[in-house]
């Protein structure tokens, strides 16, 4: 296109026609509809199902408050909720305090090619089933499992101990191990970015190594922290594998008596246990809003 201009040639782009503003969010109609059909859509079924009754093994489209008010009206309901969060705080607690001194360790004393190799032997597991993985830990806590074994054999007990087995002890063993990588991952993420001048800065004006740590690291890393957090405290609420295996009747979770509700076709009530949880959930990542950003996340994930 040409235009004139005070006697001289003037060459001017072509004007484009201006793009209609739906066209610009077709790349983003995949994950919408993986969002909706995935998630929303179950979610929303199931939150209509919570208020509704069961009678005679069928479901009836009657709108009730007795699904939630069983729930928080039965003390075993609400000690295996409270026994749930108990336990993905412990998880969640041990897991960071192990992963931290680890990712620690590897990325100030161990060359970067080594890390490479120990974080490969971290995720490895992560290559076979979780259900060969716990299974495999039955074996390792069994009454005829490994531990019981070498006790035996150094002559601390007589006969097998079902102390490692079907209870709580080993629910907190097992899920520790799995979600370990989890913590290990997203700490090592932050501590890989973090800039140890500022740690010797803090010893060279007095401070000692753990107030170096404590008021210098600590919160520049808090991110990977809460990060690790999230991963493992969240689907902890919903683990219903491991405690089944290896928990045995004394290590139920919340997700087990969902499971035993939607098994006894009791749709509604496991329904609003289920809802309940995920309620938790999303209050809980509204908590943590206010410490970490969303592309914090997505980084580290």
């Amino acid at each position: 296109m040409t235009a004139i201009r005070a006697g001289e040639a003037v060459v001017s782009p072509a004007v484009r026609p201006a793009r209609a503003p739906w066209l610009r969010l077709w790349p983003f109609v995949p994950a919408a509809l993986v969002l909706v059909g995935l998630f929303l859509l179950p979610l929303a079924i199931m939150v209509v199902y919570s208020f509704w009754a069961t009678r005679d093994l069928n479901v009836v489209a009657e709108w009730t408050l007795a699904n939630y008010v069983r729930f928080f009206s039965n003390d075993t309901y609400v000690r295996t909720f409270a026994k749930t969060i108990g336990m993905a705080v412990l998880v969640t607690a041990t897991a960071i305090a192990i992963a931290l001194p680890f990712a620690y360790f590897l990325v100030r004393y161990v060359s970067r090619r080594w890390q490479r190799i120990v974080l490969l032997a971290v995720i490895v597991p992560f290559w076979t089933s979780y259900l060969l993985r716990v299974y495999a830990w039955q074996a390792i806590l069994g009454e005829r499992g490994a531990i019981n074994q070498l006790l035996m054999s150094l002559g601390l007990i007589h006969e097998p101990s079902r102390l490692f087995v079907y209870n709580n002890v080993a629910v907190f063993i097992v899920l520790v191990y799995v979600y370990f990588p989890f913590a290990a991952l997203a700490i090592y993420a932050s501590l890989e970015k973090f800039d140890f001048n500022l740690f010797r800065a803090a010893q060279d004006l007095g401070a000692r190594p753990d107030q170096a740590i404590r008021h210098v690291m600590i919160p520049a890393i808090r991110p990977g922290l809460v990060t690790a957090a999230i991963f493992v405290f969240v689907p902890i609420l919903g683990e219903y594998l491991t405690p089944a295996l290896v928990g045995g009747t004394e290590g139920v979770l919340i997700s087990n008596l969902i499971i035993n509700f939607f098994r006894g076709v009791q749709y509604p009530a496991g329904s609003a246990i289920a809802f309940i949880i995920a309620a938790f959930v999303v209050l809980l990542l509204v908590v943590f809003r206010r410490y970490l950003r969303v592309e914090d996340v997505v980084t580290r994930a």
